[in-house]
């Protein structure tokens, strides 16, 4: 039976992936989960994709892990655990780090609840969009846990270190607006779907290599030393110069031309 937790629509070259528990706030089970890394993998290799749109059905964008109905499958829950001596990012982490693999621009539309699992998905796009309202919590001290889904990889991109050990401590759920303050969040918008589908656009006005360079290029160096941080400069532009979405770029701006932009050539 199809997995209809996750909805993945795409039209102008833009995959629209919608979470769909909407009577559950998008609360993550263990089918949802399978549905969310099954997505990313649909759209694993997809080189005429120039970007993706992470939103949530209903009134939240994902209200984080759903307790009661996991914990109602222990048999599953006990293979969950398990995950955890793995060597390497297991399913839970690859909910959020999944989506910084594929080369093209990721963007998160948040509104009404972003807690735990679900910051941490939206933490897996390069931008986030929030309502001013939107509800969003680091919540999983409230359970006795830490933030184990990509969180710690996540959040030191973004946040000072005093900050996301007061939100992880705390559990405290902040508005849209204070998350942007504090660096959470991207940009806060009333529609924030209206704003990533105009993000897009606007980045379809680029070359695809270049994006994807540009995004695989921040991610590789962003902690990096300096040396290796000038070698993956020196890699990624090693890749781009005299490529043909580069040469499209030099006609677009030089002579104004109109030619479309090729398929990706830069593999996810």
């Amino acid at each position: 039976m199809k997995n209809q937790n996750v909805l993945i629509e795409i039209e102008n070259a833009v995959a629209s992936v919608r979470l769909n528990r909407p009577t559950a706030h998008n609360g993550m089970d263990f089918d949802m989960l399978d549905a969310v890394l099954a997505a990313a993998r649909s759209l694993h290799g997809k080189r005429d994709l120039r970007a993706v749109i992470l939103s949530g059905e209903g009134p939240s964008f994902c209200a984080g892990l759903d307790f009661k109905t996991v914990l109602g499958k222990p048999a599953q829950a006990a293979l969950g655990y398990a995950q955890l001596w793995l060597p390497y990012a297991n399913k839970f982490q690859r909910w959020s780090l999944a989506w910084r693999e594929l080369g093209v621009p990721v963007i998160a539309a948040v509104h009404g609840n972003c807690f735990g699992a679900g910051i941490q998905l939206a933490l897996g796009a390069d931008i986030r969009i929030a309502t001013p309202d939107a509800r969003i919590s680091i919540m999983e001290s409230k359970w006795g846990l830490i933030p184990d889904m990509g969180g710690a990889v996540l959040l030191r991109e973004l946040l000072a270190i005093d900050v996301a050990k007061e939100l992880t401590f705390s559990g405290r759920i902040i508005s849209g607006s204070d998350a942007q303050a504090l660096g959470l969040v991207t940009h806060v918008a009333d529609d924030p779907l209206l704003q990533a589908r105009e993000l897009a656009a606007e980045f379809a006005t680029r070359s695809p290599d270049a994006l994807a360079a540009g995004k695989f290029l921040l991610q590789e160096a962003w902690h990096a030393s300096e040396s290796d941080a000038a070698s993956a400069e020196r890699h990624w532009q090693r890749v781009l110069i005299g490529s043909k979405n580069q040469r499209i770029s030099i006609e677009r701006n030089t002579k104004k031309s109109t030619q479309p932009f090729v398929p990706r050539k830069i593999r996810d």
